[in-house]
């Protein structure tokens, strides 16, 4: 009897008939090395077909993450700032992303020099700023965040939204800002402002939306006698009451995204940026409050931006030459 056949007797083979059963083999046999040799081939097969699969596997995960790498399952990007995935939702994220879109703007007149920011909205130039920054310069020169210098022609202004589009000459590849929804912003939601305060190229701050829709108003042009840079911060009225200065008979009024972000004489013109890295607003007004000697005191946390949608809105105008 053998083990494991229920207890049924061996019963040998009829000649000329085979076998009606094969008793297991449990063990090789001693001394047939050859029966130890094919018994191993069909492991070394499987590990061979596993090698392969697992190369075979590796190179559809490494292309699988090539595609994903360029689309958006693996990090956040709208036409152009990404904010990688495990940067997602940080500030350090963000300002990583947005800063070499976010520009320093110096507009020169007789009356002098300002000092503003601006926002690369396509790679060949077009930036985005408040028209208060530019208005009347007779020359306007950029430099990027990685230090390089453009001269900039204006291409159209909306005093109305104190808005304009300024265009670099001979630029290209440059990395342009992803354009958010405003619409879509809540109070308490997290941002972020980049600018050039005092001429601080790429300056990062981070705070939170306060309110929605505030009626801001602002002058239209800009005050010969007030530049941004050294000269506090650019005036408007809000409530019924005045800030920074006279506004001046020549003014605009529109709703705009308060925030507690610092932004100080020089953010105007910058980004105000959502954790997923995508513009929200173009800061454009700060209350600045005056110390007894008359210099600014820096900023109290009541700032105030342009709703990305209604720059998107005017675009079309600015381009064709708005309203200015």
């Amino acid at each position: 009897m053998w083990p494991g056949d229920g207890g049924a007797a061996y019963q040998p083979p009829v000649a000329g008939e085979p076998p009606a059963y094969q008793p297991p083999a449990h063990q090789p046999p001693p001394g047939e090395p050859s029966h130890r040799a094919r018994a191993k081939r069909p492991v070394a097969l499987i590990a061979a077909v596993a090698i392969a699969a697992a190369v075979i596997g590796g190179g559809v995960s490494a292309l699988v993450q090539e595609l994903t790498d360029n689309g958006t399952s693996g990090s956040s990007s709208v036409a152009g700032t990404t904010v990688a995935q495990s940067s997602k939702g940080t500030v350090a994220g963000v300002a990583q992303a947005v800063s070499p879109s976010i520009v320093e703007i110096s507009a020169t007149s007789n009356a002098g020099q300002s000092t503003g920011s601006g926002v690369i909205i396509t790679g060949d130039g077009e930036i985005i700023t408040n028209n208060h920054v530019i208005s009347g310069a007779d020359s306007v020169k950029v430099r990027l965040s990685d230090g390089k210098t453009y001269t900039a022609k204006v291409v159209g202004t909306d005093p109305d939204k104190d808005l304009a589009l300024i265009k670099l000459e001979g630029a290209s590849g440059l990395k342009a800002a992803a354009l958010g929804d405003s619409t879509k912003v809540r109070v308490g939601d997290e941002v972020v402002a980049i600018g050039s305060p005092e001429g601080l190229t790429g300056t990062v701050t981070s705070g939170i939306v306060s309110a929605l829709n505030r009626d801001v108003t602002v002058a239209k042009e800009q005050d010969p006698s007030r530049q941004q840079q050294g000269g506090g911060g650019w005036p408007f009225e809000f409530g019924g009451q005045q800030f920074n200065g006279d506004t001046g008979s020549s003014k605009t009024t529109y709703k705009a995204l308060q925030t507690d972000a610092s932004l100080n004489p020089g953010n105007s013109g910058g980004a105000l940026i959502n954790m997923n890295g995508e513009i929200i607003g173009i800061n454009s007004a700060m209350y600045s409050p005056s110390s007894a000697t008359g210099s600014t005191a820096g900023s109290v946390g009541l700032g105030f931006a342009i709703p990305i949608d209604t720059v998107k809105a005017d675009l079309d105008d600015l381009r064709s030459g708005g309203n200015g």
